[in-house]
């Protein structure tokens, strides 16, 4: 919900910062739902990690 597009070299990515507690950011990044650097001040959403953000779009959206 709090993500937005880039294009990085002919690809579309989406990032979030981590304004979130990091156990939780490893949690998903362990999950394999985020990547990126300890270091860096966002994450990239993975493939697996969208279409998980999607799904419960829906299931709290239509509740």
């Amino acid at each position: 919900m709090t993500s937005w597009e880039e294009k990085i070299l002919d690809t579309k990515v989406l990032r979030s910062w981590k304004g979130y507690p990091f156990e939780v950011l490893d949690d998903l990044k362990s999950k394999g739902l985020l990547s990126g650097s300890k270091g860096a001040k966002s994450v990239y959403l993975t493939d697996n990690g969208i279409k998980k953000a999607k799904n419960l779009l829906k299931i709290y959206i239509h509740r």
